[in-house]
């Protein structure tokens, strides 16, 4: 499932992938604000990848590498998951590359994603969780008409805040 925008494309990843998702998911910018195990080199990556094509064959996920329309190299990643057994709700998840922050590429990609996710998937909510101290990220939320819900927790990551949007 290909998306694009006026200057993105939103393309599913794969092993040709493997060097851009090995240095945006290894990034320590990035990773300040996220509780993961990176990957420490191209098999770690390429495990990734192969996971996320067997999650997104299973239909448990959308995952996209973000590029610029005139670059083939991946600048980042969105993704729905976590879906509700109804599948009325998904959780969307992104980062991208600190060289591309400020430009509004992941608010373009976030703006495709969610238009996908109302009208092509007729989600009636999308959740998003992002530490306390993103202050990027809580902006492109606010940005996009997420609320924080106050007293809501992400289970096990007490830095986190939720966001959510209602169709």
């Amino acid at each position: 499932m290909k998306l694009e925008t006026e200057r993105l494309q939103l393309k599913e990843i794969n092993e040709s992938n493997v060097d851009d998702i090995l240095k945006i998911r290894s990034n320590e910018i990035i990773n300040q604000f996220v509780q993961r195990i990176s990957p420490k080199n191209n098999y770690d990556a390429l495990q990734f990848i192969l996971t996320i094509k067997e999650r997104t064959q299973n239909n448990e996920t959308f995952y996209w590498g973000i590029s610029l329309k005139d670059q083939p190299n991946l600048i980042g990643t969105i993704c729905l998951w976590k879906f509700s057994e109804d599948r009325k709700i998904a959780e969307v998840g992104y980062e991208l590359l600190p060289d591309y922050h400020r430009q509004g590429i992941m608010s373009e990609a976030l703006n495709a994603v969610i238009d996908f996710a109302f009208n092509d998937l007729h989600l009636q909510e999308m959740v998003a969780m992002t530490n306390k101290f993103n202050e990027n990220s809580k902006g492109i939320l606010l940005k996009h008409n997420f609320l924080l819900e106050e007293g809501r927790e992400d289970e096990g990551f007490p830095d986190n805040l939720v966001f959510s949007l209602k169709k």
